[in-house]
Formats: C-alpha cells, sequence, structure tokens
C-alpha cells in the first residue's frame, strides 16, 4: 500500500491565513470605492473571525466565506497568481520544503488538506511540487459567488473524514502515514495517522503533543 504524508497549509507551511486572502481580494474589488468598503468591513471584522475560530470552526466557515459573496470567479481567478506572487509565495516558512523534500524522498504521497479557496491555492501547490490537494470551494451562480460553500467543508473533523475516504481510494495505509498541522482544530486529522506531527503549534496542540510524544516541528 501507498504512504502519504498529509498536510494543513496556513500557519504551517505558510504564514498567512484565510483573512490574509480575503484582504488581498477586498483591495482588488473593481471600484477604488467597493475596494475602501471591503477592506474596511474585513478589518471591522477581525475580531468576530478570531472569536468565532475559537468557538468553531464550522461557525467561522460560514460567517467567514459570507465575505466573498457578490465576487466573479473570473476576477477571483484572475488575480490568484498576483495573490500568489504577492501574499503567499513570501509566506512560505522557510523549513516548508525541506520537509516536504524529505517526506517526497521517504516516498510518500504528498498531499495538502486545507480550509483555504482552492481558487486561491492552485498557484502555490504547483510551486511546493504537492501532488494531491484539497481546499474548499465556494458555490457559485451564474459566475457570482453566493458566499456559502460547496460540500464538504474542510474543516476539523471533516478534513479527517476526507483522508479516509481519500486513503480507501488510493490504497494508502494510514497506520504508516503522517500527519503535519498547527492547529488543535486539527486534532481528528493528527489522529487518524500512525505518525501525527505538531508544526509551529498552538499552545493547545503544543500541550497534546508533548503529552503524546508527538514530534513538534518548528518551521519558521
Amino acid at each position: 500500500m501507498t504512504v502519504a504524508a498529509f498536510y494543513d497549509l496556513e500557519g504551517t507551511l505558510v504564514s498567512t491565513n484565510l483573512v490574509h486572502t480575503l484582504g488581498f481580494y477586498a483591495r482588488n474589488q473593481q471600484g477604488l470605492l467597493r475596494s475602501l468598503r471591503k477592506s474596511a468591513a474585513t478589518l471591522v471584522s477581525l475580531p468576530v473571525f478570531a472569536v468565532s475560530d475559537q468557538y468553531s470552526r464550522m461557525v467561522f466557515n460560514d460567517l467567514f466565506f459570507k465575505r466573498y459573496k457578490g465576487a466573479t470567479e473570473d476576477r477571483l481567478r484572475f488575480f490568484a497568481e498576483d495573490l500568489f506572487e504577492t501574499v503567499l509565495k513570501p509566506a512560505v516558512f522557510p523549513g516548508a520544503f525541506e520537509l516536504i523534500e524529505k517526506s517526497r524522498s521517504l516516498g510518500l504521497r504528498q498531499v495538502v488538506v486545507t480550509g483555504a479557496l482552492d481558487i486561491s491555492v492552485d498557484p502555490l501547490m504547483k510551486h511546493l511540487r504537492i501532488d494531491d490537494y484539497v481546499a474548499n470551494r465556494l458555490e457559485f451562480v451564474n459566475g457570482v459567488a453566493t458566499g456559502r460553500l460547496l460540500p464538504p467543508v474542510l474543516a476539523s473533523a471533516t478534513k479527517a473524514s476526507w483522508i479516509r475516504t481519500y486513503a480507501e481510494r488510493e490504497k494508502i495505509n494510514l497506520n504508516e502515514s503522517y500527519a503535519y498541522s498547527d492547529s488543535m482544530s486539527d486534532l481528528p486529522m493528527l489522529s487518524i495517522v500512525g505518525h501525527p506531527a505538531a508544526v509551529n503549534p498552538d499552545m493547545r496542540l503544543r500541550q497534546t503533543a508533548l503529552h503524546h510524544d508527538w514530534p513538534i516541528l518548528n518551521l519558521k
């Protein structure tokens, strides 16, 4: 059977988060006034996003992705390369390439499982030479975002469910596989593989890793 390495993305391989991406798109809306309004709304919402993320990643997703309502798919795709060059590429942690290349040299399939948007991370996945990835997808009607995500909404336990389905389809041995994340919200994802590791972990994940004797990595 194949063995894989599963990575969370934001906070694990890159220093950016979902708000950085939203902020970039908000600044690049058509029309200066609309851009300023979008940027201001994003800044005002930051405390709400932070509290909801601590409470529930699903609640956070529901609140957060509504900010994309009205954005056109063409415009999001048009700016994806600029987003990569100006925001995401500079944010890749110094140790990320080394970790991925070492893992690849061991014959592991490289898989990213992220709650970020597929449109925004596609250039980054090519840059990191990731074999496969899954990301959240916005719902579009007539090319315009509704502010909702298409299922499955990748967060917390849903990431673990996706990995199990993927592993069964691709004949991947999870007991011999690896998983990397920075957040306690990804505990389900870390717990289903034989070799979990905490990367740049938050306080709760660090304590959990120490308790279970999991490796703690710093890619910064």
